[in-house]
């Protein structure tokens, strides 16, 4: 499977096709400006590319402070979907966690998107709290989850 796709840090060639994914993925999609951060060494971002095409398929970024991270973004383009390239983001990125000392990471997810928290428990990723209202478009509480990187 990965034999067809590379794996980048995500760098400002990826920001447009990036937020052209965020629009089809996400209700509140994140801007070009805020997907620029995530080209800084902290947070950082990685992404998978299609070799054949170049197009961006898939990509997740991090921020990290002392030994807590927080996964802050993950999405794989519809026509990647099904493929493990979400699951490959995120051991690319628990591996550069795990690199900067980083003990526990931490996301929030819809507690409406079961696809993605069952990725999530799959992965070893428990549930820590709700947090009520986090979402907006439509309102929704998240569920915070929580995973031991050592």
């Amino acid at each position: 499977m990965m034999k067809d796709f590379e794996i980048k840090i995500f760098a400002p060639e990826h920001i447009p096709e990036a937020a052209e994914i965020e629009r089809l993925c996400f209700s509140e999609p994140w801007s070009e400006n805020a997907l620029m951060y995530m080209c800084s060494e902290n947070p950082f971002a990685v992404a998978i590319v299609d070799k054949d095409n170049g197009r961006l398929a898939a990509y997740g970024g991090v921020q990290y402070v002392l030994d807590e991270g927080n996964i802050v973004n993950i999405a794989t383009h519809p026509d990647y979907r099904r493929r493990g390239l979400a699951t490959v983001v995120m051991h690319e990125l628990e591996a550069r966690l795990r690199e900067r000392g980083v003990e526990t990471v931490f996301l929030e997810v819809r507690q409406s998107n079961v696809p993605a928290r069952t990725l999530y428990e799959k992965e070893g990723y428990a549930p820590s709290r709700v947090i009520k209202n986090y979402y907006r478009f439509p309102a929704e509480d998240a569920v915070e989850m929580f995973k031991k990187l050592n």
